[in-house]
């Protein structure tokens, strides 16, 4: 009853004052979305704002060239919000609702972009709508980069409807999929498991193969079992995503472990994923990577990995 009387409220289906916790890749893409549909009242959060003197003063300026009003505080982000966006890193999902709640305005919107097992969203939820709150767990299927805001997402949890058109009237590509929390988040998670595991197999089969100079025989075989994939820009994408994003990658990966776990099984596989993800995000850190080209083939990448892996290991 208390979700109807809330859904009840005057600016229900039209929420013009938004704010969006995370200034990173995905926080920038929906504040640009958002400003492009005519939300004039839109507001951003980072922890980077907090601490200029520490961190790159880029954000910053970055959300004032946008046009986007740099909160000081998460108590000022939410002051009046109608909606608020969690655009995180899958490590801080239950962090960003704990700093949230206590501030959040009586029957406002928390969606919850993130990438996090069933578990993870359903506490986030549970503190969000102690205080009044109204919860959203959202599964973004595929990468947001391409899609911008129109990303294909599924929501879940008792408010997933009220939103729904809410969004879809901004561009948003969202379909409710369950009045449940954790629905969406597992058909996100299980998917990742299949995506990001391809990726680390490709990264671990192809380094492997330029290692011993036999890529020109597996990545045929591959092609007659797969014929509809081309192996070798399968291979390209492949590799630039898990080097530019294999940290991210690597903590999603961490919470499908923790879907898999909380399925009752032992998630021997997304761990493993998750461990290889961060191998190669810690090369990446390391600057293996970092003169190749956009237009690199799986072989430079291949190659940088095993160079950088010898420098290493000299003795090896």
């Amino acid at each position: 009853m208390q979700a109807t009387q809330r859904g009840d409220m005057p600016w229900a289906h039209s929420l013009e004052r938004i704010g969006i916790v995370g200034y990173g890749e995905v926080g920038r893409i929906f504040a640009a979305g958002l400003r492009h549909c005519g939300v004039n009242d839109l507001a951003a959060w980072d922890l980077k704002f907090a601490a200029p003197d520490q961190s790159p003063a880029e954000p910053l300026a970055h959300a004032r060239a946008a046009g986007v009003h740099a909160a000081d505080s998460v108590a000022a982000l939410c002051a009046g919000r109608q909606l608020i966006l969690s655009a995180v890193t899958a490590s801080n999902t239950l962090a960003v609702a704990e700093a949230v709640a206590p501030h959040i305005a009586p029957g406002a919107f928390f969606l919850d972009l993130n990438s996090a097992s069933p578990g993870t969203k359903q506490q986030a939820a549970a503190l969000i709508e102690a205080r009044g709150g109204r919860y959203v767990e959202a599964g973004v299927m595929t990468s947001v980069a391409p899609y911008g805001i129109a990303v294909p997402m599924l929501l879940g949890g008792p408010h997933a409807a009220a939103l729904a058109p809410v969004l879809q009237a901004y561009g948003m590509d969202a379909t409710p999929v369950s009045d449940q929390w954790g629905v969406a988040s597992a058909i996100k998670m299980c998917r990742s498991i299949m995506i990001k595991g391809l990726e680390a197999l490709v990264v671990e089969s192809y380094a492997t193969a330029r290692q011993y100079g036999v890529e020109d025989h597996v990545l045929p075989t591959l092609a007659e079992t797969f014929p509809s994939i081309d192996w070798n820009q399968q291979g390209r994408y492949f590799f630039s995503r898990v080097v530019q994003h294999g940290q991210r990658r690597a903590e999603e990966m961490r919470e499908s472990a923790r879907t898999v776990q909380e399925a009752g099984m032992a998630p021997v596989m997304a761990s493993a994923i998750a461990d290889k993800q961060q191998w190669v995000a810690d090369l990446a850190r390391a600057g293996v990577f970092a003169d190749l080209p956009k237009d690199a083939r799986w072989q430079d990448y291949a190659d940088k990995l095993l160079t950088g892996l010898r420098k290493q290991a000299p003795d090896r």
